[in-house]
């Protein structure tokens, strides 16, 4: 029988993997303990048990998004107006409008389709990563390629991604509330457990869609994909619908309004109509066209796909946007919450000072960790705290580096992968420590104790156990009973560990961040064995600032955005960056951890001060929760950056989570509204940037679409009212929007608005997208259309005309014309610039601008030379005369537009 004969078999009998011992496991599925599977093997079971991921049903399948567009109430009021057209026996408008109903629909279905595309471009650049044993080596892989049998390695802040048996942990806890409800992290081991035991309490078992929160552990993977305990739920998400976004909801609203305004319309020409004796059939098929011209179609779908386009834009800026809705709210933020390291600084972490007792030096580590260069006391280099430093570094340490000539190998914390140089530009190899002191126990770093400790067994002849500690230098001195000299271990009294905190302070002054290092030796074995510890030293590491940062910070500051930088390092050393970049002045106050009370705690000072400050140090992220709550209590739409496991509910607080890409974990990613692919705050302002230019392209295809479908009922609604008999046609209206609804708007949503943009203050979240100036504007343009159009007829009479009889046709032609040439020229003045040039705006140099307007005049002009075209729109023959009116009008439009914008009379 072969392996995977095998396997099949034995897992049909077993799925209480819980109640089994990890040899068990690791047996049933073939697996080798310390190897892992094959990569032939691993390929084979993927064929066999398909890509680890969950079934769901897709809101983009291109039959679903089909039948959408039929919901849409546009399209509705487009099928009445096709009812009665049938109806009145008007068979040409009928099958006319039948046809461009059909074509709205595949329009839309179109750009919805390459919305969802863009979309799911977005989610495969947020793929999650997992790490496993195959081959004997470990390897990264996507976790879609995860199979059953796979050793995987977690360790805090990892996303478990399939159902697995630990058989190997270290302290480990799992924040299983996604699957089983419980709010606190749940305790993890290796031990058989009874088959009865609920899901709830199997902890020997790791579950896809839980966090690892502390800790690490091996695992063999039993279950993937639908096959896992969440897949098995699958079914319940699949149901859940899918919300609007709020600017969607706003859409909706101005499409309602909108057709609102079209029946109060209607009934208006209705009455004045029936008072001029017209005809009952004539008064409804004006009504139709009314309908008609009023459906700015492409309205909804433009401003998704705009959305979309948005977001993928902001991947070119190293930004990606999980969810629409971020992408508005972005264009609103106010305040940005922003670790320091790696954010404003370049996280090239290096050794820059030593100071052990009564001797301090600073020092350079060159780029390949393989020389250093002491500017004084270089004599620190053969005492023996020094390699009580290099011992404790290289043993209290998770991180790899080997450098390989010019090129090197790291990985993990750049603060341990900067020790390590320091290690190697000694001289001495950390493997060595390494394999000279094996690890026993470990307490890994958290945020809340600051510290990281190991304990170790010496492999030499006199066996003893060597602890390793390092963290803040004020945290580690309160484990410290001694320090070390020249001559040895002596006691550490209260005033000594208070020079030693001074000492920290004076170095974090300059901008160094301090961290110190202790340890202790012992002839046993013990279970807690952080207590009197031998201080050794402190080391002070330089983190540069990243280029451009200053100047995001000043762009930030002109847009009415502000800055707060959040760490946990030193106050002085925070201070010192903070007013550097120009975040804080040196008079301002650091506003200390420790003296943060709970946000429920608050008095209406500490309120005051906390909004005040920019600068907060030594936080916890449970703190950085309490700070968002504050700004959100005084009405601020708050950005917060974070990486760490803990920083998951500041994040999920925050209006806008952010996340590193480089250095966070897969908690903080999962939590998080976007992740910043290079951990850049310049990325964060471009992305601001752009959620601004969408939400005025937006305003700007809305004006414009509004404004040219007003027009156009404006036109009707006149030559209704005094009965004039150019009336356009249903068809004719239903080619214009065709023309004018789509590729233009489309256009406007992808221009690249100036640099105006970042110096306005945040709009408020609930802005409407058509405030009171920009009904005002619509309602000018529309006037100024209307006028040009019913001007250029007017003036074709009395220039060409006088003396004959009404040209009812030529004169419906001029009216066609120039309002469609009317509206493609009012694009034109579609910026917020109050510039008289028109070269200087930004839609003027957007090329997609260019190109629509241009083939919708080639479009316009085809239709006047093809016959079956030119007979259905009731075109005639127009002289050059007519041609230039028609252009001179249409232009006058745009002019006049902006002689008003300059004028202040409109926006």
């Amino acid at each position: 029988m072969t392996n995977k004969k095998m396997l099949l078999s034995r897992k049909k009998k077993v799925d209480k993997y819980w109640a089994l011992s990890g040899e068990t496991i690791i047996n049933l599925y073939s697996t080798d303990a310390t190897k892992g599977l094959t990569k032939e093997e691993a390929a084979t079971r993927l064929m066999q048990y398909g890509s680890n991921s969950i079934a769901t049903v897709k809101s983009g399948q291109p039959l679903l998004i089909l039948l959408r567009q039929f919901t849409n109430p546009f399209i509705l009021l487009l099928a009445i107006a096709t009812i009665f057209s049938f109806f009145f026996k008007e068979w040409l408008d009928a099958f006319a409008i039948l046809i461009v109903m059909i074509l709205n629909i595949m329009i839309g279905f179109w750009m919805e389709y390459q919305a969802h595309r863009s979309m799911e471009a977005l989610k495969k650049m947020s793929v999650v990563s997992v790490r496993v044993i195959r081959d004997g080596k470990m390897m990264e892989i996507k976790s879609e390629l995860l199979v059953p049998g796979d050793l995987l390695f977690a360790e805090s802040g990892d996303m478990v991604t399939a159902d697995a048996r630990i058989i190997n942990f270290n302290q480990l806890q799992v924040d299983e509330s996604t699957l089983s409800g419980e709010s606190f992290p749940v305790d993890k081991h290796q031990h058989e457990l009874p088959e009865n035991t609920p899901l709830a309490e199997r902890n020997n078992m790791l579950y896809k869609g839980t966090f690892v929160t502390k800790g690490n552990c091996l695992t063999v993977v039993v279950n993937t994909g639908m096959e896992t305990e969440l897949g098995k739920l699958a079914g319940i998400v699949q149901q859940a619908e899918q919300v609007a976004t709020p600017l969607e909801k706003k859409v909706r609203y101005l499409s309602k309004k909108l057709i609102g305004i079209t029946l109060g319309l209607i009934v208006i020409i209705f009455t004045g109509s029936i008072f001029y004796g017209t005809p009952i059939t004539t008064v409804l098929k004006t009504a139709i066209a009314l309908f008609v011209a009023a459906i700015p179609e492409g309205l909804p779908v433009v401003t998704t796909l705009v959305l979309s386009f948005g977001m993928l834009r902001m991947v070119k800026h190293n930004v990606i946007v999980k969810k629409l809705s971020a992408v508005e709210t972005l264009g609103e933020t106010e305040v940005i919450c922003t670790d320091k390291t790696g954010t404003l600084t370049q996280n090239k972490i290096e050794v820059s000072l030593i100071q052990v007792e009564n001797l301090s030096a600073h020092v350079m580590v060159n780029a390949a960790g393989t020389s250093m260069h002491w500017t004084e006391n270089n004599s620190i280099s053969g005492t023996t705290a020094y390699a009580h430093l290099c011992r404790i570094s290289a043993l209290c340490n998770t991180a790899s580096y080997q450098p390989d000539g010019n090129k090197t190998h790291a990985s993990g914390d750049p603060l341990e992968i900067a020790l390590l140089k320091m290690i190697y530009a000694s001289g001495i190899k950390p493997e060595d420590y390494q394999q000279q002191f094996i690890k026993t126990d470990e307490i890994p770093f958290s945020s809340e104790t600051r510290i990281m400790a190991t304990c170790h067994k010496s492999q030499d002849g006199d066996e003893f156990y060597y602890v390793a500690a390092k963290g803040a230098v004020e945290d580690i001195l309160k484990h410290c009973t001694s320090v070390l000299d020249e001559s040895g271990e002596r006691h550490m009294d209260d005033e000594e560990r208070e020079a030693w905190k001074g000492i920290a302070t004076q170095h974090a002054q300059s901008g160094f961040r301090m961290l110190a290092f202790a340890y202790r030796e012992t002839s046993k074995q013990e279970g807690s064995f952080l207590y009197n510890l031998t201080l050794a030293g402190i080391i002070g590491f330089t983190d540069p600032p990243r280029a451009g940062v200053m100047e995001a910070i000043k762009a930030c500051k002109k847009a009415g955005i502000r800055v707060i930088m959040i760490t946990g390092d030193h106050p002085e050393t925070a201070k010192h960056i903070a007013v550097q970049l120009g975040i804080a002045t040196p008079g301002e106050d650091v506003i200390i951890g420790s003296d943060m009370k709970p946000s429920d705690q608050l008095t209406v000072l500490d309120r005051k001060q906390w909004l005040k400050a920019s600068v907060f140090a030594r936080v916890s992220p449970e703190q950085k929760q309490h700070l968002v709550t504050v700004l959100q209590d005084a009405k601020k739409i708050v950005a917060m950056t974070g990486d760490g496991v803990n920083d998951a509910p500041a994040l999920k607080k925050a209006d806008i989570g952010i996340a590193m890409g480089l250095r966070g974990t897969q908690v903080a990613r999962e939590a998080a509204d976007m992740i910043l692919k290079d951990d850049a705050f310049t990325a964060i302002v471009s992305a601001i940037r752009q959620g601004r230019i969408i939400f005025e392209n937006i305003r700007k295809f809305v004006i414009f679409l509004l404004s040219g479908n007003l027009s156009e009922l404006l036109v009707i609604a006149i030559c209704a009212l005094f009965n004039l008999p150019f009336q356009l046609f249903p068809l004719q209206i239903l080619f214009i929007n065709f023309m004018t609804d789509t590729m233009p708007a489309l256009a406007l949503g992808v221009s690249n608005s100036g640099d105006q943009i970042m110096q306005r203050k945040p709009y408020s979240p609930n802005t409407p997208i058509i405030d009171k100036k920009r009904w005002a504007a619509i309602f000018i343009y529309s006037f100024v259309i209307t006028a040009t159009t019913l001007g250029a007829v007017v003036t074709s009479h009395l220039m060409l005309h006088r003396n004959d009889e009404w040209n009812n046709l030529v004169y419906n032609n001029i009216l066609f014309y120039t309002l469609i040439f009317s509206q493609l020229c009012q694009v034109l003045n579609m910026t917020f610039k109050r510039e008289i040039a028109f070269h200087k705006t930004d839609v003027f140099r957007n090329k997609v601008v260019w190109y629509s307007i241009t083939c919708c005049i080639i479009i316009s002009l085809v239709a006047y030379w093809v016959s079956p075209v030119k007979s259905a729109l009731g075109i005639t023959v127009i002289s050059w005369a007519e041609w230039g009116i028609i252009s001179l009008y249409s232009i006058l439009t745009a002019v006049i537009v902006r002689v008003l914008k300059k004028m202040r009379l409109t926006i």
